[in-house]
C-alpha cells in the first residue's frame, strides 16, 4: 500500500455535505471564519498512516519485558522523579522525557491558566459537552472507533470508560496541572502509553485491521480529531449551552491542548492554535471517515444506557431521568441526522432542559463573579469525578 494513495473518500458524501453544509459543520466554519477546501490534504492526509513511534518503543522496552505492575511503577517513579542521564534505562525512555520535559518556546503559561479557568468555570456544562456532544458525537466516524472495538472497550462497559476519560479530562484542566512531574502531565504521559500499548496490541492480536481504510490504530490524524473535539467542538458545545466565553480563554482553551497534544506524542504541525486553524484540519480529516455503523450504534448506546447502570444515584426512577436528561442535551447538541444514524431515542419535551440550561447560562454569567463560578466549578466537577472513582474502584462494581 502506498501511503499517497489516500484521497478524501467521502468529500461527496450525504452525510459529509449535511454536516458541512447544513449541520455543525456549517456553524463551526461560521464560528470561526474557517476557510475549507482541500487544498492541504495531502500534507495532512500521511498522518493517518503515522504513529507515536517514541511511545511504542517504551512500551516495547519497558511493558513487554516485564509485568505489567511493575512496568507501571517503573514509569510512574520516571514522571514523578525525573530521567538522570546515568541512570541504567533503555534509550527510547531518555528519549521519552527529553521530549516531554523540553519546554516548547511557544508555551504561555497564561494562556494555560486561562483555557483551565474556561474548562472549571464551565462546570457541569463542561460534563455535558464533553458525553453528550464530543464523545457521542464522534461514535459517528466509524473508522475513529476501530480500535473501541478491536480492545472490546463494550466489553469493559461504559462507566467504566466514562470514569478513566473524566480521570483524564479533570486532571489536565486545573492549575498548573502540565508542569513537569504534576498530576496533569503524568495522566498525559500515562495516556500516551496506553495507546501505545493499545495499538502494538491490536497490530498483534487484531487479524482483521484494514490499515488501507482506517489508517494506523490510534494514528497522529485520528489523535488529533479527538483532540480538536477537546477544544474546538467542546468550545462550540459551551456556546450552543449559552456560556460567554472571552477572547483570552479561548486563546487559552487551544493552548491547554495544544500542550496535551504536544506531551501525548501528536506532531506539532497537526496542533491548531486557534478556532479557524482547527475548523480548517478538522474538514479534511472528516473527509476520510464514512458515517456511523452498528458499532456506532452500539457505542452510543453502551453511553447513553451508562446512566440505568452507574450506582451513583440510588433509585431507578433518578437513573432514568438523568439518562432522559443526556438524551435531550444529545439532540440539542448534535445534528438531527447524526442523532438519527446512532439511533439515539426520540424522546419527548426534548428541547425543555436544554434551553432552560441556556437561559439559566445567560444569567448566571451576569450575576456571579468570574472567580467564584471558577472555584464552584471546579468543586461540582471534582465531586463527580470522585463518585465515579468510587464505584470504578470498588472492586465489587463490573
Amino acid at each position: 500500500m502506498k501511503i499517497n494513495s489516500l484521497q478524501p473518500h467521502f468529500k461527496d458524501s450525504q452525510h459529509f455535505k449535511d454536516f458541512w453544509e447544513k449541520g455543525n459543520g456549517k456553524q463551526l466554519t461560521e464560528l470561526s471564519g474557517a476557510e475549507v477546501n482541500f487544498k492541504e490534504f495531502d500534507k495532512f492526509s500521511s498522518y493517518f498512516y503515522h504513529v507515536d513511534e517514541i511511545g511504542d518503543e517504551v512500551v516495547k522496552d519497558v511493558y513487554f519485558t516485564k509485568k505489567f505492575h511493575e512496568a507501571s511503577r517503573e514509569i510512574e517513579n520516571y514522571i514523578r522523579n525525573g530521567v538522570l542521564e546515568n541512570h541504567n534505562v533503555p534509550e527510547s525512555v531518555k528519549k521519552l522525557f527529553a521530549q516531554t520535559q523540553k519546554i516548547p518556546d511557544w508555551l504561555d503559561y497564561d494562556l494555560l491558566k486561562s483555557g483551565a479557568e474556561l474548562c472549571m468555570r464551565s462546570s457541569l456544562d463542561s460534563l455535558i459537552s464533553l458525553r453528550d456532544y464530543c464523545l457521542i458525537g464522534g461514535y459517528d466516524y466509524a473508522y475513529l472507533n476501530k480500535p473501541l472495538i478491536a480492545t472490546e472497550a463494550l466489553k469493559k462497559g461504559a462507566v467504566k470508560r466514562l470514569s478513566e476519560t473524566l480521570n483524564f479530562w479533570v486532571n489536565v484542566t486545573r492549575y498548573n496541572a502540565l508542569e513537569i512531574h504534576k498530576k496533569g502531565y503524568e495522566f498525559a504521559i500515562k495516556t500516551r502509553l496506553i495507546h501505545s500499548y493499545a495499538r502494538l496490541s491490536i497490530k498483534k492480536h487484531y487479524k482483521g485491521w484494514d490499515t488501507e481504510n482506517w489508517g494506523e490504530p490510534i494514528n497522529s490524524w485520528d489523535m488529533m480529531a479527538t483532540y480538536i473535539g477537546f477544544s474546538l467542538v467542546f468550545l462550540h458545545s459551551l456556546k450552543k449551552l449559552g456560556n460567554i466565553i472571552s477572547i483570552e480563554e479561548e486563546k487559552g482553551l487551544f493552548h491547554l491542548w495544544k500542550y496535551v497534544g504536544y506531551l501525548l506524542g501528536i506532531p506539532e504541525n497537526l496542533l491548531p492554535n486557534d478556532k479557524k486553524q482547527a475548523t480548517e484540519y478538522f474538514y479534511l480529516w472528516t473527509s476520510v471517515q464514512p458515517p456511523s455503523d452498528k458499532d456506532s450504534v452500539l457505542l452510543a448506546h453502551s453511553l447513553l444506557n451508562e446512566s440505568l447502570e452507574n450506582p451513583i444515584l440510588k433509585y431507578k426512577f433518578q437513573r432514568k431521568n438523568l439518562r432522559y436528561l443526556h438524551i435531550c442535551c444529545t439532540w440539542f447538541l448534535l445534528d438531527d441526522e447524526v442523532c438519527k444514524r446512532l439511533e439515539i431515542p426520540n424522546v419527548s419535551n426534548k428541547k425543555m432542559f436544554p434551553y432552560t440550561k441556556w437561559m439559566i447560562n445567560c444569567i448566571y454569567d451576569k450575576l456571579i463573579s468570574r472567580q467564584a463560578r471558577i472555584n464552584r466549578g471546579n468543586k461540582d466537577q471534582m465531586k463527580v469525578l470522585n463518585d465515579y472513582l468510587n464505584i470504578t474502584q470498588n472492586s465489587n462494581f463490573h
